[in-house]
């Protein structure tokens, strides 16, 4: 099948809004989602092959979504309204990043850690060692799951936690993790493993904010959470 045949010549299987519907966004190239958003090609040029070219003068998807109106418009088949469309999608999609990082919770005490991972960690029958990716200003990037053990066991490897620390370029990291007994009173191994990662992050310049344990209240413990900075773990 010729690259230049026309979208609506082409097998409906093949044309990239119909593909976007049936399997999702991330089944398209970047030339084909900058198509649908131009809509048409030039003569003998289809839509696709005009995105292929946007995508290669720019040089990566960053540099095109920074491109001018008056900038685009140099590109053969980008007139006028295609070069607003995109520089409007672009716009939206920034705009939707900041809002994405001013919503992200500030994580800077074990009670808004536990408040944040409750829910999801009263789920689970098993431990599961998750870590909050925190920025400079100790908002939440993500959360990773680390690893997840049979009941009371648990494996956790330095290199894996700090590997998608350093991936998000986070400044610093919350261990969390549950105890199913509903016990959240830490283990020696959950103090040897805090006690590692805090070394391995001094050494990568990735603070260990804080380590938290959630378990679950009763009628003799008020608090279903432990913070093995506040019981002193952190200082010893």
């Amino acid at each position: 099948m010729s690259d230049s045949l026309r979208l609506k010549d082409q097998p409906a299987s093949e044309r990239p809004r119909e593909r976007l519907v049936a399997r999702g966004p991330d089944a398209l190239t970047h030339a084909e989602l900058i198509a649908i958003l131009l809509r048409t090609g030039l003569k003998g040029v289809n839509v696709v092959l005009v995105g292929q070219t946007l995508v290669q003068k720019f040089g990566s998807l960053n540099a095109l979504a920074l491109a001018s109106v008056d900038e685009l418009r140099k590109v053969p088949g980008i007139g006028r309204d295609k070069a607003a469309t995109l520089v409007a999608a672009f716009a939206l999609a920034r705009r939707m990043e900041q809002e994405r990082r001013e919503e992200s919770p500030v994580l800077d005490n074990p009670a808004t850690v536990v408040n944040f991972m409750r829910e999801s960690s009263r789920l689970k029958n098993v431990e599961a060692f998750q870590v909050l990716l925190l920025n400079t200003r100790k908002r939440l990037i993500r959360v990773e799951e680390i690893s997840e053990g049979t009941l009371d066991t648990l494996l956790v490897h330095p290199r894996e936690v700090f590997r998608a620390a350093i991936v998000a370029n986070a400044a610093g990291i919350v261990l969390v993790h549950n105890h199913p007994s509903g016990d959240p009173a830490p283990s020696e191994a959950d103090i040897k493993v805090t006690r590692d990662l805090i070394r391995a992050g001094q050494l990568l310049k990735i603070e260990v904010v804080d380590h938290v344990i959630i378990g679950c209240a009763t009628a003799g413990r008020a608090k279903d959470y432990a913070s093995l900075r506040e019981l002193g773990y952190f200082y010893a």
